[in-house]
């Protein structure tokens, strides 16, 4: 069955802060009503937080900054990694991610990976 990344934008927050209480409640009930198909997924901390890491080349130096790679109104706030029939599912489960109430859910296709 195929996979889709839902990757959240929304405010760029500390979710584990008491005034976000009610709504990681929500994705409380969104990932208990939804736990047949989420395959992963995790809350990030704020952008504030992100180390941002390039090189010049492959193998090159290693160049490493502080923050996020763009700064925005929306950022990448989490995911979830859903198992879902088609696209079509997958956008329907989207749509009831709390994310997609205030910000926005993308909904991308996963290239399977071989396991070791």
């Amino acid at each position: 069955m195929p996979q889709y990344a839902a990757i959240i934008y929304s405010t760029d927050s500390d979710w584990t802060a008491p005034e976000h209480a009610d709504e990681m409640a929500e994705y409380g009930a969104f990932s208990e009503a939804a736990a047949a198909i989420i395959r992963g997924g995790a809350a990030l901390f704020p952008t504030s937080t992100a180390t941002t890491v390039r090189t010049d080349r492959k193998g090159g130096d290693v160049v490493v900054s502080d923050g996020p790679y763009a700064e925005t109104k929306e950022v990448l706030t989490g995911f979830f990694l859903l198992e879902c029939d088609d696209l079509d599912h997958a956008i329907a489960v989207a749509a009831t991610i709390p994310g997609a109430w205030n910000g926005a859910v993308e909904v991308r296709p996963v290239i399977p990976r071989e396991m070791d």
